[in-house]
């Protein structure tokens, strides 16, 4: 592991923990060159399917793609980092244990929303308006309107 303050490799695991989901591990590590500390994280690698575009391109899930549409919807919002990382592995077991070999954005993108909606509901906003390409406040209304309908079915 190559030291990202000064790139030497020579470094020494300090202490290692796991996650509290148990799916990721986490070292904390110091560089035996400069004497500075940081923290790696390692996780199993899964094999996860390709994502088909809304224009029928496909191309690879990519994790940090998804997390940065999270994280902008979650901007000034009371979600934690933590919490998209939740939502964010949850969302990868979804799709891990749908067996597909493709699976569309859409349902990527309808998974995260769900997510949302439970974390924050104008971060859900945010991430639709953009997701589903909202264009008037009817649009808006809409989706509010739904939403309102989901937790009267919810209650």
């Amino acid at each position: 592991m190559r030291c990202p303050f000064c790139g030497d490799e020579e470094n020494k695991v300090i202490d290692t923990r796991l996650t509290k989901e148990g799916e990721e591990i986490r070292r904390r590590r110091e560089c035996e060159e400069c004497g500075r500390r940081f923290t790696t994280r390692e996780r199993l690698e899964t094999v996860l399917p390709r994502v088909i575009k809304h224009d029928a391109r496909r191309e690879d899930y990519d994790r940090d793609k998804l997390q940065r549409g999270i994280v902008a919807a979650c901007v000034k919002r009371p979600v934690s980092a933590d919490a998209i990382e939740r939502l964010l592995d949850s969302i990868e077991r979804v799709i891990h244990e749908s067996g597909e070999k493709e699976v569309p954005s859409r349902s990527i993108g309808e998974e995260a929303m769900r997510g949302l909606i439970e974390l924050d509901s104008l971060a859900a906003v945010r991430f639709a308006s953009v997701f589903l390409d909202f264009d008037s406040s009817d649009d808006y209304d809409r989706f509010f309107a739904d939403l309102a309908e989901r937790r009267d079915s919810d209650a």
